[in-house]
């Protein structure tokens, strides 16, 4: 779906914000995350997956992460380890859907004169949004790590923040510290 077209304009959006501001308060960031998830499986219903399971992974990682801050500098080394661990497996996620076709083929060309058989990966479809909440949950972890925040308690208000449907497909990338109160408690005025 597309922020532009009419189906999004004339039933999406306004469904969504009805039924946003007639349900109760504790009920809001649930209506967004149903939307947020149903605003991506309209146009990826196959990677839907992909992004739950990136976001389950990185909400058990940072309550790891968060676990491993400590004061000491042993402490603070294997909290770091932990975070670059946590970083790479986003990025190998990224770098899988979006490089890899690229880099065998440049692997390929590169071992073609050592008579070295060619590795064959067929094209891999780029999920649409994968980058922008691939940095969302990189910049989750790396606030915990820098203790801007502690690990988010509450597994669908970190689903929401790296799934919310105005963002997702068209950015920007929000880092998690600037939004976390909002995801909490906001305030919606007319303006």
């Amino acid at each position: 779906m597309v922020f532009s077209s009419p189906i999004f304009l004339f039933l999406f959006l306004p469904l969504v914000l009805v039924v946003y501001f007639i349900s109760p308060k504790s009920f809001k960031n649930i209506i967004l995350l149903i939307a947020s998830l149903l605003f991506y499986a309209w146009g990826e219903p196959v990677y839907i997956g992909l992004m739950l399971i990136s976001i389950v992974f990185n909400y058990f990682w940072a309550l790891g992460l968060g676990k491993s801050l400590g004061k000491t500098k042993k402490r603070k080394k294997s909290a770091l380890i932990f975070l670059i661990i946590g970083v790479a497996i986003n990025l190998g996620l990224l770098f899988y859907f979006k490089y890899a076709v690229f880099a065998i083929a440049v692997l390929n060309k590169a071992t073609i004169h050592l008579n070295i058989s060619p590795i064959i990966l067929s094209d891999i479809h780029l999920p649409v949004g994968i980058s922008f909440f691939t940095f969302h949950t990189i910049s989750y972890l790396v606030d915990i790590y820098r203790r801007l925040f502690k690990p988010q308690k509450n597994l669908f208000t970190l689903a929401l923040y790296v799934s919310f449907f105005p963002q997702l497909i068209a950015g920007p990338i929000i880092r998690y510290h600037t939004i976390a109160a909002q995801l909490e408690k906001r305030q919606v005025t007319f303006d």
